[in-house]
Parts: structure tokens; C-alpha cells; sequence
């Protein structure tokens, strides 16, 4: 069997109905002495932005990476799209994406072979003319032919989110997708990516350190520190409770330790 043939197209059939988008329950995971997640439980509902939020360390990350089925959790349960992750992983490969601008497509590949490999692997019917309409979307064709590693930051950006949506994805996992873009460019992609969840009623969860990113984007927000929810209600919600002005302001107080004192 080869790659092409293990993920499954998208008539795969859905989870049971009313099932949560991602469903995480008392989920741990430990790497030698060190509890990188420590005991989490959240459910995320089909067609909401969430942010993941928390700062380096925090176990956003291996969250991300248990969700996907890539790290095996130590306890705890994942569900996504209805699904146990990983024990039925092939169900709902297909169904869902990752992007990231830490995560390089072969440089010396063309933008449209990269694409076409990664269009391959899921098995993306028409997958000529679904290319077409992504660089079409997301202005691609100028560089379309040219090689990954000769790209700007900004046009590597829109490839790897044309990579992210090569399979219309129903469920859309993001780490960081705007980091060190210029803001016109970052605003163009988070544009993109309003427009994306509102025509495919797709769920997006958004790992970012940028807070303002958090706010224009997300119906909900989870804080984490060291493996741990410290938070999770709407932006407005927690900037309430933590008589804050921005998730910023929010972001610092949890990460200094002066949660409780922001919150008196």
C-alpha cells in the first residue's frame, strides 16, 4: 500500500452525529520527569475558532501534536471528528490539515510540485484544478513556478496555507501562522482565513503568540502554563474577569504569575 492510498477521501463518513470537532479528556502526556500536559480536558465545537494560548513551554505544542495522532498521549483520552486519535487515525487524516511557518516544504521543489505532492498524499480529486483555484484565492500564480526556497516570508506563508487547505479541510490546526510577517501581509492571511471557516463552517484551533491575532480571530481562548488550563472563555469573558484591556495584558499576568493579583 502506498501513501496515497492510506488517507482516506473526504466521503469518508462523519463521526457520530452531535460529536465535538475535538473532544480531549484528562489527557497527560510525560517525557522522562518532565509532565509536558499534565491532565487536560477541553471540547472544541464544529465550526468555532479557538486559540491555544500560553507561553514557551506551556505544552501547546504536544497538545497539538496528541491531537494530530503524531505523539502518543502517557493517559487521557483524544476524540477528533468523532474519531480516537490514534487508534483511528485513517478515518480522519483526510479530514483535517496543519500549518505551521516553522514546518519548510522542499526548497528546491516548485510552489505547484510541492503543492501537487502534498495534493497526492490526500488523495485530492482534481487536484490540477484545485491548485488552479487555491493560486487563484490566495495569489499565488506569480511565484506558482517558482522554487520554495526562493520565496519571501510573506510568499511562503500563502504557499504553506495553500498546502493547509489543498484538501478543504474540516478541521484546520494552525501553530503560529503569522509569525514574522509584516502586518499587511499577516492581516491578509488572517482574512483568508475568516473567509475559509465562514464558507466550509470549518473549526479552526490557533496556537499563536500574537494577541491581537487571538482577538480578531477566535470565539473561544484556552490558556495553558506548564501543561496546565489555567483559563478558557471568550476573549471578552477572560479580559473581564482578569479586569484587563487586551488578552495581552491577560497573556503577561498569567505568564508572571500575577493572575491573582490582577483578578482582586
Amino acid at each position: 500500500m502506498n501513501i496515497v492510498d492510506q488517507v482516506p477521501p473526504k466521503s469518508v463518513a462523519a463521526g457520530p452525529l452531535g460529536s465535538a470537532a475535538i473532544e480531549v479528556a484528562h489527557l497527560t502526556k510525560v517525557y522522562k520527569q518532565t509532565r509536558a500536559v499534565d491532565g487536560i480536558s477541553f471540547s472544541i465545537a464544529r465550526g468555532s475558532i479557538t486559540g491555544l494560548l500560553g507561553g514557551n513551554g506551556a505544552g501547546k505544542t504536544t497538545t497539538i501534536a496528541m491531537i494530530m495522532g503524531l505523539v502518543l498521549p502517557t493517559s487521557g483520552r483524544v476524540q477528533v471528528l468523532g474519531y480516537q486519535m490514534p487508534q483511528q487515525s485513517e478515518r480522519v487524516l483526510g479530514r483535517m490539515n496543519f500549518e505551521s511557518p516553522y514546518v519548510d516544504m522542499p526548497m528546491r521543489l516548485t510552489v505547484r510540485q510541492n503543492l501537487t505532492i502534498f495534493g497526492r498524499l490526500y488523495a485530492v480529486a482534481n487536484l490540477r484544478e484545485r491548485i488552479a483555484q487555491l493560486a487563484d484565492e490566495l495569489d499565488l500564480n506569480e511565484f506558482l513556478d517558482r522554487a520554495n526556497g526562493k520565496l519571501s516570508a510573506g510568499q511562503k506563508t500563502r504557499v504553506a496555507l495553500a498546502k493547509a487547505l489543498i484538501n478543504e479541510p474540516e478541521l484546520l490546526l494552525l501553530d503560529e501562522p503569522t509569525a514574522s510577517l509584516d502586518p499587511d501581509t499577516a492581516d491578509w492571511v488572517r482574512g483568508r482565513l475568516e473567509t475559509y471557516r465562514r464558507t466550509h463552517q470549518a473549526t479552526v484551533l490557533l496556537a499563536s503568540h500574537n494577541m491581537l491575532e487571538v482577538e480578531r480571530l477566535c470565539d473561544r481562548v484556552i490558556i495553558m502554563k506548564r501543561g496546565r488550563i489555567e483559563d478558557d472563555d471568550s476573549p471578552e469573558g477572560i479580559m473581564a474577569r482578569y479586569n484587563r484591556a487586551t488578552l495581552e495584558e491577560v497573556f503577561l499576568d498569567v505568564a508572571r504569575g500575577r493572575v491573582k493579583e490582577a483578578a482582586s
